[in-house]
């Protein structure tokens, strides 16, 4: 049975886009390909509000964890970390050669500006690296306090993972001043994994070129080379490209101002929830709106609830990592619907009991 997906990725994708997927395929250096590439790049500026340079990678997003810190760092990178992908990125970043430190803080806390204040003051670094939601514990962290720190320096690159709050929360990322935004289209956007939608400032461009053995697959260089023939370097996934035109069509037309506040109205509803039988297990002020880690304080079988509601034709996630059965995770992204979540709000009430 077809479960619909609570999980924290990838998310629910309704008919409509799964059947663009399914449209003929063209040839990727194709006239055809090149007008549907023009398209799908003038809806995501329209969409992210940016002037920056856009791009699209047939990958994880995990793939620009590793680009951004091949084409950036030459010095050293600063990784704030809160939580398993962004403790990821750090080692991502040691395991290519790069130079690096970690600032940490206990999972389900949020990095501050003041820890991170003082670590730059050292000259040592030259790009920061942050999650803004951090998917293994909800957190969103505060990316305009961030921002602000790294901008008193001119000469530091700030790069974002946006996985799971591009495309479910808005991201100012001119106004504050962010060198890279990266996600999935798997979360926030509605699609199938295997597409990953990425930004990079004039100011990151420019130390890309200076730094060498960037690789080929992520060279920001490379991108750039092709975006101006409308193209990709490497082979992409066109099924996915008629799926995002699709998709930002839909999102634009309703605005995307009522495509956040759905978001956030399904996270409110699941923190409220939450709350009542349970505890979020974020710190309160810094939940994703993407996604809701819920503290186990009833010491419930996480796994039985997760067969239980398989059984129903729901999918939630198990806490993640070091976090097993201690959280549960509920997505409220892509296509669900706060009539959806409702459903799946009700059954676990009625398998664990909850009045």
């Amino acid at each position: 049975m077809a479960k619909k997906l609570f999980i924290p990725g990838p998310s629910e994708v309704g008919p409509e886009i799964l059947a663009a997927l399914a449209r003929p395929q063209v040839g990727h250096r194709s006239a055809e390909f090149q007008d549907l590439y023009a398209r799908v790049q003038g809806k995501l500026r329209d969409f992210l509000a940016t002037r920056q340079h856009i791009y699209l990678s047939t990958s994880s997003a995990t793939g620009l964890m590793e680009g951004a810190v091949r084409n950036l760092v030459k010095k050293r990178c600063l990784n704030l970390t809160c939580g398993a992908f962004s403790e990821r990125w750090h080692q991502i970043t040691r395991l290519n050669g790069k130079e690096a430190d970690a600032i940490g803080v206990e999972w389900g806390e949020p990095n501050t500006p003041e820890s991170l204040e003082s670590a730059l003051m050292s000259g040592k670094y030259d790009v920061v690296t942050a999650v803004h939601s951090e998917t293994s514990t909800g957190v969103l962290n505060p990316l305009r306090e961030i921002a602000q720190v790294v901008k008193k320096h001119v000469d530091v690159l700030f790069v974002v993972d946006a996985v799971s709050s591009m495309a479910v929360v808005d991201i100012p990322i001119d106004e504050l001043g962010l060198d890279v935004v990266f996600a999935g289209t798997q979360k926030g956007f509605g699609l199938p994994s295997g597409l990953t939608v990425f930004t990079a400032s004039d100011r990151a461009m420019a130390r890309a070129s200076e730094v060498e053995n960037r690789g080929y697959y992520f060279d920001f260089l490379e991108f750039e080379k092709y975006h101006q023939r409308k193209q990709t370097p490497a082979t992409p996934s066109v099924s996915h490209f008629y799926a995002l035109d699709l998709r930002l069509e839909k999102i634009l037309a309703m605005g995307k101002e009522k495509w956040f506040a759905r978001h956030l109205e399904m996270a409110q509803r699941t923190r409220e929830w939450a709350g009542r039988h349970f505890r979020v297990f974020a710190r309160r002020g810094y939940e994703s709106a993407s996604l809701t880690a819920v503290d186990n304080t009833r010491a419930i079988s996480v796994a039985d609830l997760q067969k239980g509601l398989g059984e129903r034709g729901f999918a939630i996630s198990n806490g993640y990592g070091k976090l097993k059965e201690k959280t549960f995770r509920i997505g409220h992204m892509g296509d669900v619907t706060l009539k959806d979540l409702e459903g799946l709000l009700r059954a676990i009430d009625d398998i664990l009991g909850l009045g």
